[in-house]
């Protein structure tokens, strides 16, 4: 049965167009043309308009780590409405496990270096970050705009690099079917090289958020 904070394989491949990755030791999943232009330009403006330099739980003394700027969008926007409508139409989970929409805006340089989103069990951060809400267990990015150069998303394990496109969206589970964290879901947001890319990033927990 799957629970709240959950999606599945199964769950996903009934959207027309959801593609997995054949990957064994790793769920992720792709979709072209999740979000349409127009919402894509939308939530770009509203990045545009609330963007701030991203923070990290744990940088490991790299000031370098994530440089990129982050946006905490307005879950009354309209915008950020129909973006959540068509999440739950596609991964079922229930929305009180969600973290609220974050925006991310990666100018020329700018990079999040390799990372997972979960938090580490035990970690200095695990009780901030987890004692109310759990661990995460999926992770929906979308692309909304391409880039001129760089700025691919890179997993190391499966050795292979997502390229930008606009409304693609990137789904993946971030423990192990046993339901500890996965190691190779490691990514890293790389360098833009020339433009600037946009991303959709919406986070779910195993329990309630808040």
């Amino acid at each position: 049965m799957i629970q709240p904070g959950e999606s599945s394989a199964e769950i996903l491949g009934a959207t027309t167009g959801v593609q997995r990755a054949p990957f064994a030791k790793l769920e992720l999943f792709q979709l072209k043309r999740f979000l349409p232009p127009d919402l894509c330009l939308e939530l770009i403006a509203l990045i545009e308009q609330g963007r701030r330099p991203s923070t990290i739980a744990d940088d490991n003394g790299d000031a370098l780590f994530r440089t990129s700027e982050t946006c905490d969008l307005d879950p009354a926007a309209p915008a950020v409405r129909q973006l959540e409508d068509r999440l739950l139409s596609l991964n079922r989970i229930d929305p009180r496990h969600g973290e609220p929409v974050q925006g991310q805006r990666y100018a020329v340089g700018q990079e999040f270096k390799a990372h997972t989103d979960y938090f580490e069990p035990g970690g200095r951060d695990w009780e901030k970050y987890c004692a109310i809400a759990g661990q995460r267990t999926w992770t929906f990015m979308v692309y909304l705009n391409a880039v001129e150069a760089g700025g691919g998303t890179r997993f190391g394990a499966a050795k292979k690099i997502v390229q930008p496109e606009a409304g693609k969206l990137l789904a993946w589970n971030n423990r192990r079917p046993d339901g500890s964290p996965n190691p190779a879901t490691l990514h890293h947001g790389m360098k833009v090289r020339r433009g600037v890319k946009y991303v959709i990033t919406k986070w779910y927990r195993e329990k309630p958020w808040g």
